[in-house]
């Protein structure tokens, strides 16, 4: 006779952990970490295309599909090509 197995707990991940938005990897982005209680939050600026001036894009999830979109060449990374 089968002895039925016990069923723990299913463990959910820790939610810092986990990466919820994909965002292109570019060479002229710049992510800067802002403080809040527990969350991973990031202001997203551009600096292309000469890396003086900053354009922000706002947070990480405003600032997706703009970076997404974007159609300049050669400063995607090359695994994201």
């Amino acid at each position: 006779m089968a002895m039925p197995l016990s069923i723990e707990s299913v463990v959910t991940p820790d939610p810092l952990r986990l990466a919820p938005h994909r965002i292109k990897r570019c060479t002229f982005r710049r992510m800067i970490k802002v403080d809040a209680r527990g969350e991973r939050v990031y202001d997203v600026e551009c600096l292309y295309p000469d890396r003086r001036v900053a354009l922000p894009l706002g947070d990480l999830e405003s600032a997706t599909p703009i970076c997404n979109a974007c159609t300049a060449l050669h400063i995607f990374r090359p695994d994201e090509d």
